[in-house]
């Protein structure tokens, strides 16, 4: 910080000896004396008297703009004198101020009290122009540029201190030169949210419940507002976990409908680098008994489908659409098993996420299966119409082997899942059966066929007719010829869920599944029997 000293004379302004009062002719008192419409106020006009007497005063950033102000209102030019008050703090601007980095935002936050004067004059626009100017250069003391590596965003803290206004012009002077990249950018407006704005993350549902002065939400919407409306168009400029954080600001201060929209427009174009823990955020509404705000994700997840189906004719055909889509659906899946903790969440929210997705969304089962475990583990009491909801989405056969091994003997899973579970097993196990009778009965045929041709070799012309198929093999060609397999209808899985409800019990509910596929099985062999006969 840079100083000036002007006069030689002591401060005797307002000792006793030289205190003079005025006072009103019949003497009843003092008389306060009071200076409208002096920029500055009395502290400003001080230092322009302190100077007109010789007086030793101190000139820094702090007080140059009330002094330049006010000995402007008062005319201290040449004109009147020469080397008079104006020409000494115009030299003391130029030649210290602007030519430092901390002065010049210094210098620039104390016009928000005269605005109008600082904007005549021309000072804002010149601390503007200093500070840009330094941005993309590093002026602190002790740096040696020879053993360290500038870093790059060695800026954004200090413009930070600035108020909003001067902030935004100071960003928008910066993009209008091009010296520096978008992330450098996003990355001052990031220090800028964190230094004024609410952190959702930490209030909790108490602190949000009681009601805050409406100057400090204005203050933080106005804020808000101005930084969703300076993030760069660049993809990337900004991360997705810092969209996010705006977003939650935005729905705990209750933002504009533009602001929102705009925010879950540009969250949802990077939500596959996003990491489960930029989407758990603090539920602030107070209709909301559950702790974390879903509806928040559901919206920037519709967002995002929206767009990944707008991003090309056949996005399915896309391989690059097919890896976000999945990337995305494996994040949204570990957002739920991490939510699905939450004891006051409701069925329908969790359902509602879940089955957003497409199926192409997920190439397996295995984390939706844990986060609906998960979901039942803690909430005991569902209904069977809430599990069966809950289950609804979940494609047994993306299930790993290891995930049905344990789903076989999971006793919180309804009976109808348990069921297509261990009836898939069934078909699995048969399929690979089919698969290596099939391949035994291809072999035989390719022996016989070898030996009939070297049996046509040795024969003579006229012998050479072709055996009839043996009976053993048609036999085997219609045993490969199995009717597919069909899961136990509806009517004898509820019938079973009747019974296990009256027995009031889950302890026997894997049994009768497994009743219900091994007498499917056996009507199914049964019918096979008949038809070979």
């Amino acid at each position: 910080m840079k100083f000036m000293k002007l006069g030689t004379r002591p401060d005797t302004f307002y000792t006793e000896e030289a205190t003079r009062l005025c006072t009103d002719p019949d003497g009843s008192g003092i008389v306060t004396i009071e200076l409208h419409d002096i920029p500055g106020g009395e502290e400003a006009f001080e230092l322009c008297a302190k100077y007109c007497y010789g007086i030793t005063i101190n000139l820094s950033a702090h007080n140059f703009v009330s002094a330049f102000c006010a000995a402007k209102f008062l005319r201290m030019t040449e004109a009147i004198e020469k080397g008079n008050f104006v020409l000494k703090l115009e030299a003391f601007f130029n030649s210290c101020i602007l030519e430092g980095w901390k002065d010049s935002i210094v210098a620039l936050q104390t016009t928000v009290k005269l605005t109008e004067w600082s904007e005549n004059l021309g000072i804002i626009r010149k601390c503007i122009d200093s500070i840009v100017t330094w941005s993309y250069t590093y002026t602190r003391v002790g740096f040696n540029k020879q053993q360290q590596s500038v870093p790059k965003d060695w800026w954004t803290e200090d413009i930070s201190d600035l108020d909003i206004d001067l902030f935004r012009c100071v960003i928008i002077a910066i993009k209008s030169t091009y010296m520096l990249p978008p992330q450098l950018i996003g990355e001052a407006l990031h220090v800028y949210a964190c230094r004024w704005l609410p952190d959702t993350s930490k209030i909790t549902p108490s602190e949000s419940s009681l009601s805050q002065a409406d100057n400090v939400i204005d203050k933080h919407r106005k804020i808000l507002e101005v930084i969703v409306n300076m993030i760069p168009s660049d993809k990337g400029s900004v991360s997705v976990g810092f969209l996010l954080k705006l977003l939650s600001i935005a729905n705990f201060i209750g933002a504009s409908t533009v602001t929102k929209t705009e925010l879950i427009r540009k969250s949802s174009q990077q939500l596959e680098e996003a990491t489960v823990s930029d989407l758990l955020f603090p539920s602030h509404s107070p209709s909301n008994q559950h702790s974390y705000d879903i509806d928040l994700v559901a919206a920037v997840l519709d967002s995002f489908l929206l767009l990944w189906r707008r991003t090309s004719p056949a996005p399915t055909e896309n391989p690059h659409s097919i890896k976000s889509i999945r990337k995305t659906g494996k994040l949204i899946d570990s957002y739920l098993q991490a939510v699905a903790r939450d004891t006051n969440l409701p069925v329908s929210k969790f359902v509602s996420v879940a089955e957003a997705l497409p199926d192409i969304a997920r190439k397996d089962h295995d984390d939706l299966y844990k986060a609906i475990n998960i979901y039942l583990k803690e909430h005991p009491g569902l209904s069977k119409e809430d599990k069966k909801r809950l289950c609804r989405n979940l494609d047994c056969q993306k299930l790993s082997p290891e995930v049905r091994t344990h789903a076989v003997k999971n006793e919180r899973l309804p009976l109808r899942t348990v069921v297509q579970v261990l009836f898939f097993e069934q078909e699995r196990g048969s399929r690979a059966n089919d698969h290596r009778m099939a391949t035994s009965i291809v072999r035989d045929e390719l022996s016989k066929l070898q030996l009939g041709l070297h049996e046509q070799t040795i024969r003579s012309e006229g012998l050479g007719k072709t055996p009839a198929p043996s009976e053993s093999g048609s036999r085997d060609h219609q045993k490969m010829k199995r009717p597919d397999k069909k899961i136990p209808p509806e009517s004898e899985i509820e019938e079973m869920e009747e019974k296990e409800a009256r027995e009031g019990g889950s302890s026997g509910s894997k049994m009768n599944a497994k009743k219900i596929i091994k007498n499917k099985s056996g009507s199914d062999n049964s019918r096979d029997k008949i038809r070979d006969r």
